[in-house]
């Protein structure tokens, strides 16, 4: 019976520890810290140091303590090959111009699409947000083949393009810079429409009412209130857009050529096929640092919301 009685007190004491109000609030900072911070100086490491033949393909920064002194080598020589090799800059400058175009194109493409779905029937929206959704459930790899097989010389497009009489010869699709952005716009859709269609759904249509009876016509209500509201959800879909494509390796690998070549194709050479972890993980810094800027962007719109509509950020 005392046994129980301690168990319970234990057991009250862990349970009032972890609802404290500094324990919720360390969870974030200690995943941070685990999974983004470790690795990151991880990296860090990697990119300082020299590659060698071994096992791991590089030396160590640290490389002696004798004595009580420490003897540490930086080498910067990898960062400063991004900037000299002209292979890295175009993979670099590629991988933006991708990323900025595909986040263009989903931008139209998403827009209005999430905004029929967020003004169509109630009882419309959930299977229309189900179709949306419904490639995720294949595998992205086979979804990125199927696609090989439409865009091909003798493919389903062509086919159908030339069945039609809109072609007289079969277009070169594969491989080529086209053939990136469909797939990747394809594959990476759903992430700008859910965000948008959940801002575009909770849109205050009284001041659509209100602008209704200033007079206003459907192209003004649209831009002059429809469009402010939703640039969260529209900022939080060109985000999730942006940043993965900078990353991708696997579309630019399967649908592009030999002029496709980004940053992710390349790191993938370096780790796998070079061992050069020293220069991939300068390769990998530099992408976090253009991708620093977008987060910074979108922080902002976040803040702008939430002193907008004080209610979001409860």
């Amino acid at each position: 019976m005392t046994s129980f009685r301690l168990g319970q007190n234990a057991w009250t004491a862990v349970s009032g520890l972890v609802r404290s109000p500094w324990m919720v609030a360390i969870w974030p900072w200690l995943f941070i810290a685990i999974f983004f911070l470790t690795p990151f100086l991880f990296v860090i490491k990697i990119s300082l140091s020299e590659a060698a033949f071994a096992q791991p393909p590089y030396l160590d920064v640290v490389r002696s303590v004798s004595d009580g002194l420490v003897e540490i080598k930086l080498n910067f020589g990898s960062y400063l090959l991004l900037f000299d090799d002209s292979l890295y800059l175009s993979a670099i400058w590629n991988s933006v111009k991708t990323a900025l175009i595909s986040t263009a194109l989903c931008v139209l493409i998403g827009y209005p699409l999430a905004y029929s779905i967020a003004t169509s029937p109630a009882h419309w929206r959930v299977p229309l947000i189900m179709f949306v959704m419904l490639p995720f459930w294949t595998s992205f790899l086979i979804r990125v083949y199927a696609w090989m097989g439409i865009l091909k010389t003798n493919g389903l497009l062509n086919n159908v393009l030339m069945g039609l009489g809109i072609v007289d010869a079969p277009l070169e699709i594969m491989h080529t810079q086209v053939a990136v952005y469909i797939g990747i716009v394809y594959s990476y859709l759903p992430f700008f429409v859910l965000p948008l269609y959940a801002t575009l759904v909770r849109l205050d249509t009284t001041l659509l009412e209100a602008a209704a009876d200033l007079g206003a016509g459907p192209a003004t209500q649209f831009v002059t209130v429809t469009l402010p509201q939703s640039v969260p959800g529209l900022m939080a879909g060109a985000m999730l857009v942006f940043i993965p494509v900078m990353g991708e390796f696997v579309i630019p690998d399967l649908l592009g050529g030999p002029d496709t070549l980004m940053i992710g194709n390349v790191m993938w050479t370096e780790f796998f096929s070079n061992k050069d972890w020293p220069v991939a993980s300068a390769l990998a810094l530099v992408l976090l640092t253009l991708l620093i800027l977008p987060f910074v962007l979108l922080r902002y719109f976040e803040r702008r919301s939430e002193l907008e509509d004080p209610n979001e950020a409860v």
